[in-house]
């Protein structure tokens, strides 16, 4: 279900963003027909767009850097 190692290296931060409810609901409805979970969609949508951004590192080095401070 999720990557190996992801699991050891669980979340530590949260993400709170706002939709149109109906939105949200149909996103939920997606997820569940896929037997996946919302958060688990969301982060590997996070990964691919990251993965695929032009500037891609750039914003890693910029992302390790402010973890590391």
């Amino acid at each position: 279900m999720y990557p190996l190692g992801t699991l050891f290296a669980m979340k530590d931060v949260g993400l709170r963003i706002r939709v149109q409810r109906e939105l949200r609901e149909q996103f939920l409805e997606a997820c569940k027909a896929q037997d996946k979970p919302a958060a688990q969609v969301l982060r590997e949508f996070m990964r691919k767009y990251v993965e695929g951004n032009p500037a891609k590192e750039q914003v890693l080095r910029v992302a390790k850097e402010r973890v590391e401070n």
